[in-house]
């Protein structure tokens, strides 16, 4: 599921950078595009503002199909604090300015899967597809609003998976 993993965050992350060139993040002496991978990142006491957070849940395998499919839960926590320009009160705003990044970047609803161990980047022979995402109400604490979305990702294994 590792190669369905990562064809889905690289998808996402090329996705927000032609959104919003805008959302990045600092994050070891590099900016990139605000998305990030909660198990490939050191651990954070807080998830930042302003940047997409992905979470893998819960894996679960269908081998009663010709070809074995595999389905893993993602959710995708974002959170805010509003802008300084506006002392944090278009706050509101800037959640649903991320909750429409959110859907466009899930949009089309797949992408190829790639082998990302490799250099460069080898195509397999499948898609990863996923569901439309779930959100969950808006959480606030303190001056901070959040939110996540949780959507299912589906994908074949292949030879050497």
């Amino acid at each position: 599921m590792q190669n369905a993993k990562d064809s889905f965050y690289l998808a996402l992350r090329k996705r927000l950078a032609s959104i919003n060139p805008e959302r990045t993040v600092l994050l070891r002496g590099a900016l990139r595009p605000g998305i990030l991978v909660e198990e490939a990142e050191a651990p954070l006491a807080q998830v930042s503002p302003d940047v997409f957070v992905l979470r893998w849940l819960g894996l679960g395998i269908d081998m009663d199909l010709s070809s074995t499919m595999a389905a893993e839960e993602c959710e995708i926590l974002y959170s805010t604090c509003g802008s300084q320009a506006f002392g944090g009160l278009d706050r509101g705003r800037m959640l649903s300015a991320m909750d429409e990044e959110v859907m466009a970047m899930l949009q089309p609803f797949h992408t190829p899967k790639l082998n990302y161990s490799v250099q460069p980047a080898a195509a397999m022979q499948t898609q990863i597809f996923w569901d439309e995402p779930a959100f969950a109400p808006i959480t606030v604490q303190r001056d901070r609003l959040s939110r996540s979305a949780k959507v299912l990702l589906y994908s074949y294994q292949e030879q050497g998976e």
